[in-house]
């Protein structure tokens, strides 16, 4: 009988918050655009093509060709330009233009879809009390993203021809930071189906924790232009553990400027977070089987399997851009799913403090 009170208590809680859960989805969704978008932009080298940060006049684009000739002229003072796209055409300095400004004005809309709906909320009193200081960190790491972001543009606009690929990793971390965070906001204001898994929670904080690693290391192929060697699998320079990935000193900069170090760490990262995940699914299922938790851990497992053929997919074809965005876009998917499962695993035991019909959010302990 108290379970089916929790469970009709949590519905009602649920349908009180419904408004701000979907707000919350709404922003995971716009995020894991920009994530893409961000990708789409560093492939197509087009991050180096606005040379200012302009908060509020970055919003409008050049209007006509005089508009279009200035932007041009700051970018022709750029190394990348003068060393790498010497002699392009205004259509073609267009279209990285076009890919860098979508792209900042993403942050922009990020930014305006979590603030303007954020007051309407706090004004109406539809935003219980646990909930409001996470969404103001929320936009405080948003900012911060946005200072990041400038930061890693400015990296590549003197010296080198490129932004620093440590700068494009952190960039691209606290991206998918936002994005976690969001994801469990929103699912801490929705119904289960299930009680928590409280002694194994902590295994889907695990999880979470490698993925983000995994995105780092990844952040850090990308900006190195990794993939684009050692195109082969399971082996890597014909061993499988190669030579050559600790000749610098101190020996953990191998990992940072080091192209081939950097690919070997992210194949063994991969294969850790796989067996990880394995792991993980074999455990929930022995303690919790015939569960929605087990049925989750499971399907983490297959969509880490998928994610991990589709990256070997990309390093054998030499990373073409259809498939380092795929494989970008499973990454984004697989962190969403993840999250969503070690919040569900997650105590929940947030009381609700705007309830209806005098209806509080039930509290569980340990399953």
């Amino acid at each position: 009988m108290p379970h089916r009170f929790n469970r009709v208590a949590n519905s009602m809680w649920a349908d009180d918050h419904r408004a701000v859960r979907f707000w919350l989805y709404g922003i995971a969704v716009l995020v894991s655009v920009m994530v893409l978008v961000g990708g789409a932009t560093r492939l197509t080298d087009s991050g180096l093509s606005i040379t200012e940060w302009a908060p509020i006049a970055g919003m409008i684009p050049p209007l006509n060709a005089a508009d279009w000739a200035t932007e041009f002229t700051k970018y022709k003072t750029t190394t990348e330009y003068q060393t790498v796209n010497a002699g392009m055409s205004l259509d073609q300095f267009k279209f990285i233009f076009w890919w860098e400004w979508g792209h900042r004005f993403l942050g922009r809309l990020i930014g305006f879809a979590v603030i303007l709906p954020m007051i309407w909320f706090w004004t109406r009193g539809q935003l219980p009390a646990w909930l409001k200081p996470l969404l103001i960190g929320l936009v405080i790491l948003g900012g911060m993203q946005g200072a990041i972001g400038w930061w890693m543009v400015k990296s590549g606009l003197t010296e080198r021809v490129d932004v620093s690929q440590l700068r494009l990793a952190i960039h691209l971390t606290l991206a998918c930071v936002i994005l976690v965070a969001t994801i469990w906001l929103a699912r801490s204001l929705a119904q289960h189906s299930e009680s928590p898994a409280q002694a194994i929670a902590w295994q889907g904080g695990a999880l979470i924790v490698l993925l983000l690693v995994q995105i780092f290391i990844g952040g850090i192929v990308a900006g190195l232009d990794a993939g684009m060697a050692y195109n082969t699998w399971p082996k890597m320079d014909g061993v499988y553990v190669p030579t050559g990935i600790l000749v610098m000193e101190p020996w953990w900069q191998n990992f940072l400027d080091n192209a081939k170090a950097a690919q070997f760490l992210h194949r063994v990262s991969a294969y850790i977070l796989w067996g990880a995940a394995g792991l993980h699914a074999v455990l929930v299922v022995a303690k919790h089987p015939t569960t929605t938790h087990s049925r989750r851990a499971v399907f983490l497992f297959v969509l880490i399997t998928l994610q991990a053929c589709i990256g070997i997919m990309t390093l054998l074809l030499q990373v073409p851009i259809s498939w380092a965005l795929m494989h970008q876009f499973g990454g984004v998917v697989l962190l969403v799913f993840a999250t969503a499962h070690w919040r569900a695993l997650s105590p929940r035991n947030i009381i609700s403090s705007t309830p209806r019909s005098g209806v509080v959010s039930p509290s569980y302990g340990a399953a």
